[in-house]
């Protein structure tokens, strides 16, 4: 029988591929015999060279792009480095993504405060930064007639979480459209074409370590919040978010679309 699983050779594009989680996945998935592109700003340029030096030093194949998720201009000619140098491109996970400190609502904040610059900015990178890759990439995946996409969203996909109110917005946002892709694609150029998001839970990475703990190193009090109604107890780990993501993008998952899978060590799911 067939291994549902088997990703060798497959082409896997990401974007913010040089973040904690990004550098995670991508790993991960070359070591699994996948042909890894990295796509992220020009100043993680270093970062992921480096990244693509460790996946070639341990027998995969890799390579850095500059882009901007916001540029179409861009993204178009990350395309056609990509089908130059591999000949296609099979999966796209959109990790680009983030907040901002501006826009969040502090405790010592009211909605009178919020900034409308930095929300329109978080939108912007959350949803626009996943649509314009998706239109650029998915291109080749119609030409192909086959494909996967995954979008990241979060645990404020499903309810407001206090302060974060430009980026909860915004990854909720992200959760709708995913569904609408999934049907879009579906319907307009097959079944072979997929599109799904996962939602991590709550993991320690450069973008929310001042929210999380404190300069001690010590977890600040919202931190022991969302700990306390995480049934695990703890912080999930980025090798912990890669299951749930290969088994999206392989035939294991071929009838699946349309879904956003917590990974999230039961925050979602737990009610005191």
């Amino acid at each position: 029988m067939k291994n549902l699983f088997d990703l060798n050779g497959k082409v896997v594009v990401m974007t913010g591929a040089c973040g904690v989680l990004g550098a995670t996945i991508v790993k991960y998935f070359a070591a699994e015999g996948c042909k890894v592109v990295l796509l992220d700003l020009e100043r993680a340029r270093e970062i992921g060279e480096k990244i693509v030096g460790e996946i070639k030093a341990d027998g995969g194949e890799a390579m850095f792009l500059a882009t901007n998720v916001l540029d179409e201009a861009v993204l178009e000619q990350n395309r056609q480095d990509i089908v130059k140098a591999y000949g296609t491109i099979d999966i796209l996970l959109n990790g680009a993504g983030g907040n901002m400190g501006p826009a969040n609502v502090t405790p010592e904040q009211t909605i009178f405060d919020m900034d409308i610059d930095a929300t329109r900015k978080v939108f912007e990178l959350n949803i626009i930064g996943a649509i314009l890759p998706t239109k650029a990439f998915a291109r080749t995946m119609v030409e192909n007639k086959k494909g996967a996409i995954v979008n990241f969203c979060s645990m404020s996909s499903y309810r407001p979480l206090t302060r974060v109110c430009g980026y909860g917005m915004a990854k909720s946002a992200l959760a709708s459209w995913t569904q609408w892709l999934a049907g879009e694609m579906a319907l307009k150029f097959g079944e072979g074409i997929r599109v799904n998001a996962i939602a991590p839970g709550f993991l320690l990475t450069n973008q929310n370590r001042s929210l999380l703990t404190n300069p001690d190193g010590s977890l600040t009090e919202r931190s022991h919040k969302i700990i306390g109604h995480t049934p695990f107890g703890r912080f999930l780990e980025p090798d912990e978010l890669v299951g749930a993501l290969h088994y999206l993008v392989s035939d294991a998952s071929k009838g699946v679309t349309g879904t956003v899978v917590p990974v999230d060590g039961g925050f979602n799911s737990f009610s005191i």
